[in-house]
């Protein structure tokens, strides 16, 4: 059965593939094939540099550059030519090595120096970094412009609704008022704080051989320094160079990439589901979008389908973000495997991410606030008042302040005037008593409409 949309196992390359097109320049096995490339190439430019190093270099630019242009221009047709390699050698990255060597032959300087391709190299010391460099990438060109988007029309839906006051619920119970800005800001702070720390992950990488101490490599050449020489080389591709590890790098900074990013998709999930019961409460209304159906039988419906699309994704990527930093971490001894067939299913968990955060959007996008459905639910609870009131008596050393208005309010549904009739009875300044009679639900939200805009 040929392979398309329709019949693609994950619904990432079939559903939702043209969703996920930003992740395919750094996720896809196209674009490990390219990066591998990039870090043979480079690591064979930098022997070169190397005095230490005589029978590789140095280069020419021209050279230096030819060798650089075989990552940079590499296609879908290279990656297929590697492919067939790797079939024949059952090695993916012995097929890198191998496929470059076909691509200098004939030019006198790389030929003769194709011997030292994937030089002293495990391919731990290739795969670590092309990963480093992936997961940078599919951070800082895909994830990370993707929460902007939806931190940026989250906050302007919070300064759009700044002044709109709402009646907040605790355990689901009606609670002191505050105002729809204010709770969107909430969500806006919370996520910039997480972007903040997923953005500050500095990703490591190691080019120390098969078990971390340099064998290979003072074997052949015991006079270079070259811890220095791999750190210099790390460094250049701008990570962190890790100098202690045994053949693979421990993979410490991409378990604390996913883990900020999972910590990241809660509190989308969290908004997604305060989200949802805004709808269902009527706060939100949904913009209809010509010809969407909302349910097969009941034609009346607009379901809030955005907003439980994302909460989905993002419970699919956590699963994956939450596997992948519990388990690259660990390895047998010296090395094991099960890391590679792992480590194949990042660009899984971050299509999952991406997707949950771009419904997300779609669904703020559709939103329509119902200001009348706010007023009257605030308006049904003047109860929610209470707090302020037996503050006040508090403040004024009236006994049992608490007490009183639990007697009052506690399960029970109290109109204006009967909360205005006990204001008026209280012992307490006419100032302190005008301010709690000029009081509604509607007025009661403190500080919520600044904090709203500041966000």
């Amino acid at each position: 059965m040929p392979l398309s949309a329709l019949t693609a196992i994950s619904p990432l390359d079939g559903r939702y593939a043209r969703s996920l097109e930003p992740l395919r320049a750094w996720a896809s096995e196209l674009a490990l094939i390219r990066t591998r490339v990039r870090v043979e190439t480079e690591w064979l430019i930098a022997l070169a540099a190397e005095p230490g190093v005589p029978e590789v270099g140095p280069f020419a630019p021209a050279a230096a550059a030819k060798l650089r242009a075989l990552a940079a221009a590499f296609g879908e047709a290279d990656g297929e030519r590697v492919k067939a390699i790797e079939h024949e050698t059952n090695h993916d990255v012995k097929a890198i090595e191998y496929w470059i060597r076909e691509r200098v032959a004939g030019d006198p300087a790389l030929e003769r120096a194709s011997a030292f391709i994937h030089f002293a190299c495990t391919s731990e010391d290739i795969n670590n970094l092309a990963y480093a460099l992936l997961v940078r990438g599919a951070r800082d060109e895909a994830l990370l412009p993707a929460i902007d988007r939806l931190t940026g029309r989250l906050a302007g839906l919070a300064h759009e609704n700044a002044d709109a006051p709402m009646l907040a619920r605790t355990h689901g119970q009606p609670a002191t008022p505050t105002t729809l800005g204010k709770e969107l800001a909430n969500v806006v702070a919370r996520l910039r704080r997480a972007q903040a720390r997923l953005a500050a992950v500095r990703l490591t990488g190691k080019a120390n051989g098969a078990v971390g101490n340099y064998n290979a490599h003072l074997a052949a050449y015991p006079q270079v320094d070259w811890e220095s020489f791999a750190r210099r080389f790390v460094e250049a591709l701008g990570l962190e160079f890790n100098p202690y590890t045994t053949q693979i790098e421990p993979h410490d900074a991409l378990a604390e990439a996913f883990d900020a990013i999972a910590r990241l998709n809660t509190i989308v999930v969290d908004l997604d589901r305060d989200v949802w019961g805004y709808v269902s409460l009527g706060y939100f209304r949904q913009k209809l979008v010509a010809g969407e159906v909302g349910s097969s039988t009941m034609p009346h419906k607009v379901n809030p389908i955005d907003f439980e699309n994302s909460e989905g994704n993002l419970g699919v990527a956590n699963a994956l973000l939450r596997h992948l930093a519990d388990k690259l971490p660990v390895s047998r001894w010296q090395r094991d495997l099960t890391d590679s067939t792992v480590l194949r299913n990042v660009g899984v968990a971050f299509g999952h991410s991406l997707l949950g955060y771009v419904a997300c959007v779609r669904g703020l996008d559709k939103l329509e606030v119902d200001a009348a459905r706010l007023a009257a639910d605030l308006e049904a609870n003047w109860e929610v008042l209470a707090e302020a009131v037996q503050t006040v008596m508090r403040r004024y050393g009236i006994e049992d302040a608490y007490e009183q208005l639990k007697g009052l309010t506690r399960g029970a549904r109290i109109t204006p005037e009967a909360l205005r009739t006990f204001i008026s009875g209280l012992a307490i300044p006419q100032d302190a008593k005008t301010r709690l009679l000029a009081l509604t639900p509607g007025t009661y939200t403190g500080k919520a409409a600044e904090l709203a805009r500041k966000a």
